[in-house]
């Protein structure tokens, strides 16, 4: 039997930041019922994993309020409101984040976080052939730069070091392609 897609109804928007709003409203289920629904909306994004002539994954170290920890993790950052490229994107948050850009660029993976209730869309890139290219960084974050190898980052995914899925998901995605497969 086909899936019938539920409809939404009506929606509110109940929040808005600088980053997210948050809409609660009204879904007409299949079988009539309507249910309640909270979500989040979330300009796309990107996620670059930038690799060093010198074959080191040039990962970051910053600050994360909701988890209040430092977290080891990929450039990644949200596309401007304005007119920008995926690849624009990438280029900026590269800039911004590592003080690096790429020459080259190539397209891992695309698609949602966390579906269950946020509409955000990532796109992965690996990035190498770095040239230095520095941009300020968001005025609210505060990042340090950790050059390792992809042994070392496969290691501290195994051992809860690298806790950021979106992380885990490109350097397993740049290490597969690296390898040919």
């Amino acid at each position: 039997m086909p899936a019938v897609k539920p409809k939404r109804l009506e929606e509110k928007k109940v929040y808005e930041s600088r980053i997210f709003e948050v809409y609660e409203g009204t879904i007409l289920l299949p079988d009539g019922r309507r249910a309640n629904q909270s979500w989040i909306t979330h300009r796309p994004c990107i996620a670059a994993v930038p690799v060093s002539p010198e074959g080191k994954l040039l990962l970051i170290r910053q600050y994360r309020a909701a988890v209040e920890q430092m977290l080891l993790e990929i450039p990644a950052g949200a596309m401007d409101k304005g007119p920008e490229s995926i690849e624009e994107c990438v280029q900026r948050e590269l800039a911004e984040e590592i003080g690096f850009q790429a020459r080259n660029l190539v397209k891992l993976f695309e698609g949602y976080l966390v579906p269950g209730y946020c509409n955000e869309y990532m796109y992965y890139y690996l990035a190498t052939d770095l040239f230095a290219a520095n941009l300020p960084p968001d005025a609210d974050e505060v990042i340090e730069l950790v050059p390792i190898s992809f042994s070392e980052a496969l290691d501290m995914m195994k051992n809860g070091q690298i806790v950021d899925s979106k992380t885990a998901l490109g350097i397993t995605l740049a290490w597969e392609h690296l390898r040919g497969r």
